[in-house]
């Protein structure tokens, strides 16, 4: 499933190697042929926006857009936990799933950094790559779905990850969310989201090993604590 891959490099902070790679990232598209019709033509066009684009230029777009709140993080358990020690616990049980199956994070990111979450997903089983992205589509929904409110490009990402797992029951209401919540103020408040406790994933506790087989370590919480966990993160 190299177009997990590819979109992976989509959602990543632009750099020169990717720019190189635009030919082949578009070539694995066409040739896996895994995504709809007007989806596989959106994330197509993402690719060639980057043509002749300025490096520079892509990379202050791409800080602008996720690096400046945390409406659009790109951190799974930003949007599930925020600052609580659930995410410390939820950290370690997504490591140990990486470790479990010999992958190794080669960059210094969080486990549940959506790009680096995409890359473990193209290295495994198409049908365990699907259920894991499954778990993990009410996040995923809402950040495209707070990105198409936006009129971003980036959106098309999310749109062809849905093709790969099915959207979740409660699509209805997370565009709704995304539609109605307003401006994310988190630059207005970071004094006070500064004064939050914070969250050390390494030191979890003797509940680091409490994580069974057959319970998906990105499972997402029911949708009323779900929307719940998004107010107390803003």
């Amino acid at each position: 499933m190299l177009t997990l891959k590819v979109l992976s490099l989509l959602l990543s902070y632009p750099e020169a190697e990717m720019l190189a790679a635009l030919d082949d990232m578009a070539a694995v598209v066409e040739q896996e042929n895994l995504l709809l019709g007007n989806h596989k033509k959106s994330v197509l066009a993402l690719i060639d926006g980057y043509r002749g684009v300025d490096l520079l230029d892509s990379q202050a777009d791409y800080v602008e857009l996720f690096d400046r709140g945390r409406f659009l993080s790109l951190h799974i358990f930003e949007h599930v936990h925020g600052e609580s020690r659930d995410r410390g616990q939820a950290m370690v049980n997504l490591l140990q799933m990486y470790e479990a199956h010999g992958f190794e994070m080669s960059t210094r990111e969080l486990p549940d950094y959506i790009p680096l979450f995409l890359e473990f997903l193209a290295q495994q089983e198409q049908p365990e790559a699907v259920q894991l992205l499954h778990d993990a589509m009410p996040v995923l929904s809402l950040l495209g779905a707070r990105l198409t409110e936006r009129g971003s490009r980036f959106s098309a990402i999310f749109d062809a990850l849905a093709d790969f797992a099915g959207e979740p029951e409660a699509i209805a209401d997370i565009r709704q969310q995304a539609a109605t919540e307003g401006e994310d103020e988190t630059l207005v408040n970071m004094d006070e989201i500064w004064e939050e406790e914070a969250v050390s994933f390494m030191g979890a506790g003797d509940a680091c090993n409490s994580q069974t087989a057959t319970v998906s370590p990105i499972t997402i919480t029911p949708r009323d604590q779900f929307i719940k966990a998004q107010n107390r993160s803003l």
